[in-house]
Order: structure tokens, then C-alpha cells, then sequence
């Protein structure tokens, strides 16, 4: 499976390198210049004709002239797993293209905000109002974040730091909140009160990093404070709901993930230990909810149906985080995922695997950065196993 995992890896490296890392979104219909017509300019227009694109096995997107496009979360998700590669391989290669994604991220920032912060290259409708595109988001400037961490203690790349450091005042400054007693959660956008729970821990996580890493105490009361909101909505078995209202209260892998992921940060730092069961519940019912004994990967944690990329990618991301205890389980995911969503010919992951069909549409965000983040997390962690791999990765 590391030789397996290698390929992968070295193959989406070098189809991400070729397109420039630019793509097709699942998201992305609203960036049509017919969208205005299709959608009739309204809400619920531009909700069907984004779901279209969302759901249709057939990539339309050429009809409708949209255009590949640079996504900043692609980006991110890219320059960590290049990071990890070369923290694994040592190739000069990855370097070279960490230094691109650095740059490519600091020229693709959204404008007007405190800080540096990132959002996506399409304009989204969601259940409340239509976004513009590069609307910043908590999600994408977390995830940043610490990528730019990462390349930064890796390489010393001075550059990265600097973008990392300025992010907090986007996240203090710009977001909205939602207050409860001494806790309060970060909304999603500068333009919205949608307050999510991963998104809210997220952005945390990057706050206490930066300021126990970096130097900056002011950042870890606004940061534990944002943990503590979200804990308080931790179910007894150990779950969350994606947020808490009555049309968002589904519960399902991949935001559980982030979710522990973030929660796991706070711990590897020191802090917080008075969570530490909380983590482990967590930690469990993910592991024990989520999958099939063949490892098949569940969207949610009580049907099957659909099978998203984000759930098997996640779910390795994270357990590979997690030590040789959960390998078995890993390694079951990952035969799973190679066997139902992996293109062995184009080296490409499928985005969305339905009980009658496959939606095989190569989206460089959501289906191959997932996956390459994935394959990469997975390949640093199990350092004992390289020894089984024949040579370093080529990617020339």
C-alpha cells in the first residue's frame, strides 16, 4: 500500500504541475457567463443550476464556457501535501513547487480584508444569500494557515510565515460571532452569522498554533474561547452536528474529522487536557460509525449513500494522525478507495460514488487535492514503512 499510495501521490503531483493547478469545481456553474439566464437571477435558481453541476455525471461545464480556474483551498491543500512529500523524500523538485504555491497563494488572497485570508473562485448561493467569488471563509484561510506553517518550519520559507501571521485579523477582526456566556463561535464569512462548527475550530486551531508557536498569548483566550463554544455542543457519544440549526443538524465523516483534527491540535500543544476524554469519544465514535468491515466510508453516520472522496481522504488524513493502532483501518479505506474511486489509467479520484452510478468528473479542489493531501499525510506518517518503498519518488 506505501508503493500504491507513492504513485498516487507522484501521479496527482504531477497533473495538478501540468493544469497549474487550475480546474473544474463541483461548485463552480455560478462562474458560467450564461448563469444569469439559467438561473433567472434568483435565489433558487442559482441554487438548482449549482446543484446541477453538483450532481450530474456529465461535465456540462465546457458547454457553458466555464473555464478551469485557480482555486486558493486547492492551492493550500496542495502546498501540505507537497510539504509533507518533501519532509518524506527530501526531492528538489517539491521544493520548487512549494515556493510556487507560496507565491501563488499570496497573488490569489481575498481583497479588501484584514490580513490575508482566502475564499473560493466562484461566486456560491447557499440556503441564505449569494456569496461573490473570493469572498474570504474561515475554512479556506485555516487550512491555509497551516500549510504556510508547515512549508515555513519545514523550508524556512520566509514568505509563507509572513502570509500565516497576518491571518488572525481576519478571523478577529472581520468575522461575525455568536455569543454564549464566555464562549462565542466564529461565523463562516465576513458577510453571514452561519456559524459552523468546524469552521469555528478551525479558524481556533490556527489561533492557539500561532500563539504558542509564535509568540502571540493575545491569540490563545479568543482561541480556547472558540473550542470552548463548540465542545459544549459535543453529543454524549462523541459526534457533532455539522451546526445547530434544525436545517443543519446532520452529522457526518468528514466534518467530524476536521473537527478532531482542530480539537487534536489544541492537545499535541499542551493545552486544553480537561478535553482529552472528549477527544477519545470522538475519536471512537469516528472510527466506529463511519465505515463498513470492508472499509467502505460512509457519508453519514447512518446511511451509506452518497460516497464522497472528502470522506475516505479525511478519514486517512486523519488516522494517520492517530498512530499504528488505527493502520488496519487505513489500510482497509485505502483498498477500498483504490478499488471504487481511483481512475488506475488517469491516476484521478472520483468526486462521488452513488449506489447506481460514478460521478468521475476530475474536480482539482474537491476530488484530487483531497486526495493528494490524503496520500501524502499517509505516507509521512508511516515513516517505519518507507523502507518498502524502492527509491524515492520520482517525479521527473
Amino acid at each position: 500500500m506505501i508503493s500504491t499510495a507513492a504513485e498516487a501521490a507522484k501521479r496527482l503531483a504531477d497533473y495538478a504541475e501540468k493544469h497549474n493547478y487550475a480546474g473544474f469545481d463541483p461548485y463552480d456553474l455560478l462562474n458560467s457567463p450564461l448563469s444569469g439566464a439559467l438561473s433567472l437571477g434568483i435565489r433558487l435558481g442559482r441554487i438548482a443550476l449549482t446543484q446541477f453541476g453538483r450532481r450530474s455525471p456529465i461535465n456540462f461545464r465546457p458547454l457553458l464556457f466555464v473555464r478551469p480556474g485557480v482555486n486558493p483551498k486547492a492551492l493550500a491543500l496542495f502546498l501540505e501535501g507537497t510539504v509533507k512529500l518533501f519532509r518524506a523524500f527530501g526531492d528538489e523538485r517539491d521544493q520548487c513547487c512549494i515556493e510556487k504555491l507560496v507565491q501563488m497563494l499570496a497573488e490569489n488572497r481575498s481583497p479588501n480584508v484584514s490580513g490575508s485570508a482566502w475564499g473560493y473562485n466562484f461566486p456560491w448561493q447557499n440556503r441564505f444569500q449569494c456569496l461573490p467569488r473570493y469572498t474570504p471563509t474561515i475554512v479556506n484561510s485555516a487550512f491555509a494557515g497551516h500549510a504556510l506553517l508547515d512549508c515555513y518550519e519545514t523550508t524556512g520559507n520566509e514568505k509563507a510565515l509572513e502570509l500565516a501571521k497576518t491571518i488572525p485579523d481576519f478571523i478577529l477582526k472581520d468575522l461575525n460571532r455568536k455569543t454564549e456566556g464566555d464562549t462565542f463561535c466564529f461565523s463562516y464569512t465576513p458577510l453571514d452569522t452561519n456559524f459552523v462548527h468546524n469552521a469555528n475550530m478551525l479558524g481556533a486551531s490556527l489561533l492557539t498554533r500561532l500563539a504558542v508557536k509564535y509568540n502571540r498569548s493575545d491569540l490563545l483566550d479568543p482561541a480556547q474561547s472558540a473550542l470552548a463554544y463548540s465542545m459544549k455542543y459535543q453529543h454524549e457519544d462523541g459526534s457533532w452536528a455539522y451546526a445547530e440549526t434544525e436545517a443543519q443538524k446532520w452529522i457526518d465523516s468528514f466534518h467530524t474529522g476536521f473537527n478532531l483534527e482542530a480539537l487534536r491540535r489544541f492537545l499535541e500543544l499542551g493545552l486544553v487536557p480537561g478535553y482529552q476524554q472528549a477527544y477519545e469519544k470522538g475519536v471512537k465514535f469516528y472510527a466506529e460509525n463511519f465505515f463498513l468491515q470492508d472499509g467502505t466510508p460512509k457519508y453519514f453516520h447512518d446511511h451509506l449513500y452518497l460516497v464522497d472522496i472528502h470522506a475516505p481522504a479525511e478519514a486517512i488524513t486523519f488516522f494517520s494522525g492517530e498512530g499504528k493502532t488505527f493502520r488496519p483501518l487505513i489500510e482497509k479505506i485505502l483498498d477500498w478507495t483504490f478499488a471504487n474511486m481511483y481512475d488506475k489509467n488517469s491516476g484521478l479520484f472520483y468526486f462521488r460514488k452513488a449506489k447506481h452510478f460514478t460521478i468521475k468528473i476530475p474536480y482539482m479542489r474537491w476530488s484530487e487535492a483531497w486526495a493528494f493531501r490524503a496520500m501524502c499525510t499517509y505516507l509521512l506518517s508511516f515513516e517505519s514503512q518507507r523502507r518498502y518503498v524502492n527509491a524515492k519518488i520520482s517525479y521527473s
